[in-house]
């Protein structure tokens, strides 16, 4: 305990190179007010449960506490005759609960989930904006709003693994191509050569024929493709560093290659690697959105950006629906290019602070 005290109260020393590197990415005001908005944005759609959902956030029933958005209760613990779960949209359930004065219903912001369906809508479904619906209904009566809390999270969330578990990869792949070079290097060029050449899109589709993709399938796949990016950066940088005296004063004093490779070798390809990482992240989000617009993406159903978008094609006498599905992803995108722009200037050594 007292040694977690002590680390505690250690102040955090920032090395002078951070500190300018921090410096700079304050002095892009762009990028660093983009950073800013889209870490707000994605803390709100990871709390989209209580933002937007189908269940009550609390219900008092007989004084008792019920938390339906964590516990499914039967509707016979309200007084029904159903043991399954109880569907709080049902006016019946709503007036047990709140018979006689005795029950409170405590909805979130939004009383829908993204595959909630609203059935009291006033016009057929499309339905327009409202004070029910803010941006309107999809097709299905699904509350678009909704849909694009739930949309974002998830297009967030599976650029943020497929960018972390390809750049792993490219990164160690990269690493050992240029520290060993000779034929290491030339064999494993060529390997990429024809990698590259193979078409994704087209083994998408063969599969999506076969399979029913979900998120894990088609973060698989794209990860097959996607690890590529920064193989060429991580290589250009070891090859340059490789021939370097501590590099060879390293080996003379019989250190391992592994810890050369990845203790003194790699923190020089991070700086490159680091400024490549938001354009990996938008682009992994990009190819999400085009396979669900294309329908080669995640189930039917699921808090898709790119379906939106394809509804908004499909159904012209909607345009909440293309304008929903194209600013939420173009903000998202632009806020991503931004903090990009910034990371390139703070790690760009030519840069000095003003």
């Amino acid at each position: 305990m007292r040694v977690l005290e002590t680390l505690l109260r250690r102040p955090i020393r920032v090395s002078p190179l951070n500190q300018r590197r921090w410096v700079n990415f304050k002095n892009n005001r762009r990028g660093y007010w983009s950073l800013w908005i889209f870490a707000v944005l994605f803390v709100f759609s990871m709390f989209a449960e209580f933002i937007a959902n189908d269940r009550p956030l609390l219900v008092i029933h007989n004084d008792e506490f019920y938390f339906p958005v964590f516990v499914d209760y039967p509707e016979t613990e309200f007084g029904g005759f159903f043991a399954t779960a109880a569907d709080y949209r049902d006016p019946y359930v709503q007036e047990l609960i709140e018979k006689e004065g005795d029950g409170t219903i405590i909805w979130p912001l939004i009383p829908y989930s993204y595959q909630t369906i609203n059935r009291d809508l006033p016009v057929p479904a499309p339905a327009p904006p409202s004070a029910e619906n803010w941006l309107g209904t999809d097709d299905q009566g699904r509350d678009v709003v909704a849909r694009l809390i739930y949309g974002f999270r998830l297009s967030v969330i599976f650029g943020l693994v497929l960018t972390l578990l390809s750049s792993i990869i490219g990164v160690a792949a990269g690493a050992v191509q240029g520290y060993f070079g000779g034929w290491t290097d030339l064999i494993f060029q060529r390997v990429i050569e024809i990698w590259n050449a193979v078409p994704a899109l087209y083994l998408l589709i063969i599969i999506a024929a076969i399979i029913e993709p979900n998120f894990w399938i088609l973060l698989g796949i794209l990860l097959l493709f996607s690890w590529v990016a920064l193989v060429g950066v991580v290589r250009a940088e070891f090859l340059r560093a490789r021939n370097f005296e501590y590099v060879k004063a390293a080996r003379a004093l019989g250190v391992s290659n592994i810890v050369i490779m990845f203790k003194h070798l790699l923190p020089n390809a991070m700086v490159a690697t680091l400024t490549f990482l938001p354009f990996i992240l938008n682009s992994s989000i990009t190819t999400l959105t085009s396979l669900d617009f294309l329908g080669f993406g995640l189930p039917p159903g699921s808090p898709s950006l790119g379906e939106l978008l394809a509804q908004g094609k499909a159904n012209l006498q909607a345009p909440w629906l293309g304008f929903a599905g194209f600013f939420s992803i173009a903000i998202m995108l632009s806020l991503l290019i931004f903090i990009g722009e910034a990371v390139r200037d703070a790690f760009d050594p030519r840069k000095t602070l003003t």
